[in-house]
């Protein structure tokens, strides 16, 4: 049976079989058998592959990769953890916010420590401009979640949307820089995610406490892994839900 997830994948990347196998030094008919026959690469090689694609060698190859060997690659995708937010090291920030190039996602309700950096917005233009994509995911101030939020963390009932107002007021002079998008979700936040191309950190929120107390974690992506692809879906899902700030 053909493998047309890995035939769309090589595709979608703008290459075509002949490409990958110069890539990978091997012969094309060796991908064509990949492609055609659903042959099985070596590890070595679906690895590469999956790296290369950006894609997860379970989603690729679904019968190749076991639920133990993906357990594994998802603990291997934890960095650190963090026992607090606010304990992740700024030069961290910095690093991953420097060597972004391709995607900058954050999801929050507020998220107003990120203004705390000199220079961010210029940062973020830079980054548009060179080809990033940037997306922004804050709180919908009017929405119940946010609300009840508010409230949970005994901090009065509109203080989270009075929060939020200041944020949108400091990134709005992003809405007119190209690849950058900013919009507003009334989801529960489970998380408050920042991804940075193939590394990210995820803040866990806890019942009580406001999100700079609770745990964070940062994760690297592995193609054998399923935990960074977790929260990057889980973004992509509230992304698509979401409206654009001023609809």
């Amino acid at each position: 049976m053909a493998n047309e997830r890995l035939r769309d994948a090589i595709h979608s990347k703008g290459l075509t079989p002949a490409g990958l196998a110069i890539e990978l030094n091997v012969d094309p008919k060796t991908v064509h058998r990949w492609i055609a026959n659903g042959r099985e690469p070596y590890p070595k090689y679906r690895h590469a592959i999956a790296a290369r694609l950006n894609e997860r060698e379970r989603y690729l190859w679904p019968d190749v990769v076991s639920n133990e060997r993906a357990a594994e690659g998802s603990e291997s995708e934890v960095i650190k953890i963090y026992p607090h937010r606010n304990a992740v090291p700024d030069d961290l920030w910095d690093r991953l916010l420097k060597n972004s190039t391709q995607n900058i996602d954050v999801l929050v309700y507020v998220g107003m420590f990120m203004t705390e950096k000199p220079n961010l917005l210029a940062i973020l233009r830079s980054k548009a401009s060179g080809g990033a994509r940037v997306r922004l995911l804050f709180g919908d101030r009017d929405s119940d979640a946010v609300i009840q939020r508010s409230m949970d963390e005994s901090i009065g009932r509109n203080t989270i949307s009075a929060k939020i107002d200041h944020a949108i007021s400091y990134f709005r002079p992003l809405l007119d820089v190209d690849n950058v998008d900013v919009r507003i979700h009334g989801t529960v936040l489970y998380n408050s995610i920042y991804r940075f191309d193939s590394e990210m950190i995820v803040n866990t929120h806890v019942y009580g406490k406001v999100a700079s107390h609770a745990p964070a974690l940062h994760l690297r992506r592995l193609s054998s892994g399923d935990l960074f692809t977790t929260y990057a879906e889980s973004f992509t899902c509230i992304w698509e839900s979401a409206k654009p700030l001023g609809a």
